[in-house]
């Protein structure tokens, strides 16, 4: 399932720093939801 990530593990912690607080409610995959957008601004989906 990894080859469905465009980002590594080093360079999703590299990105960490700019992740805003939970403030108390649960996180969703943050790799995965950059996955995501990476996707769509590759492939010019809008």
């Amino acid at each position: 399932m990894s080859n469905l990530f465009w980002l590594t593990e080093e360079q999703l912690e590299r990105l960490r720093l700019f992740f805003p607080n939970s403030n108390g409610k649960p996180r969703v995959n943050d790799r995965r939801v950059l996955s995501g957008i990476i996707f769509i601004n590759r492939n010019g989906l809008h």
